[in-house]
């Protein structure tokens, strides 16, 4: 008898990390009816595409692709978002909140009004439109004291509402995916990782993303404590100057609302370091919609926001 070789690698919490998400992205297909990935473009989105790569290739993903358009968004990632899921070769469903809009199913105050707030509806009805009984998403704990009250499997009613109070036991990482007609589940898979997990595994699977994470030269703004991309949307209100400054985002969204942070990082390895040194929260200066109390994280999540 030859000799055994035996060829151990001690696991990384990344590594524990991701052998979780793809257990819950199975859970999902083994279980739901007619499941989604919401894709953005966005990074945490980025990461749970990599994911399902690895979940479920070399078949198709069990589920399309998913994403709900403000309208607002950086042209940058949307560009990506399409590249992506063609390169992929996975269906993009994308339902706009513009068609809301002209439907009056969703009503601004005024045309450069910040939609984050609204895109539950279109949310709703395309889940509606669809028939999805489960929505997977890219949401994290470490990013606002509202979705550290997720579970991972989300209950929502027949209105598409969350409670906060009413969710479902998890323990010993058992999931229960039952629903009435109506209801569906929201899923995160990356509920457990930080930002900075997020830009290691970006890192160690040499994942793209699109070009403004990286420090670039932009036309900004001061407003408050933030700093807001000037923009078809955005202008300098009177008292404000603007200015140009090297910023990077630190997460994507409604360009009206979504600041960049003053930052050199140019390359994935500078980023890691500035997450580690930064005392900076990634949604604390980053996005305004939501450090205000009638826009709050937990309001819209219960009306049926990701």
């Amino acid at each position: 008898m030859g000799n055994l070789h035996i060829i151990s690698r001690r696991l990384t919490h990344l590594d524990v990390l991701e052998s979780e998400a793809i257990h819950i992205l199975r859970e999902v297909a083994a279980e739901c009816a007619n499941p989604s990935l919401l894709f953005s473009g966005g990074k945490d989105s980025i990461v749970l595409l990599r994911l399902a790569e690895k979940a479920f290739r070399p078949a198709k993903f069990p589920f399309p692709l998913l994403h709900i358009d403000t309208g607002h968004n950086f042209l940058e990632v949307i560009d990506f978002r399409n590249r992506r899921a063609l390169e992929l070769g996975e269906r993009l469903i994308v339902r706009s909140m513009e068609e809301s809009i002209r439907q009056k199913r969703v009503i601004l105050k005024h045309p450069d009004q910040s939609r984050n707030a609204f895109q539950s509806v279109t949310l709703l009805d395309a889940i509606a439109e669809f028939r999805f009984d489960a929505c997977i998403g890219g949401a994290r704990r470490d990013e606002e004291k509202a979705r550290a009250k997720e579970r991972i499997f989300s209950f929502r009613d027949e209105f598409g509402q969350w409670d906060p109070k009413n969710q479902r036991p998890e323990l010993w990482d058992l999931y229960n995916t039952r629903v009435h007609p109506g209801e569906n589940i929201r899923v995160f898979p990356i509920s457990n990782w930080t930002e900075m997990d997020i830009w290691q595994y970006i890192a160690r699977e040499k994942l793209e993303i699109p070009s403004i994470y990286f420090a670039h030269r932009r036309k900004v703004i001061r407003r408050g404590d933030s700093l807001l991309p000037v923009s078809h949307l955005v202008r300098p209100l009177e008292h404000e100057k603007i200015e140009e400054l090297s910023v990077r985002f630190r997460t994507v969204g409604d360009m009206t609302c979504t600041c960049p942070v003053e930052s050199n990082a140019s390359t994935l390895e500078d980023i890691i370091v500035e997450t580690a040194t930064t005392r900076v929260t990634e949604r604390g200066a980053t996005r305004m919609d939501d450090q205000t109390s009638d826009a709050s994280m937990e309001l819209r999540k219960k009306e049926g926001y990701f």
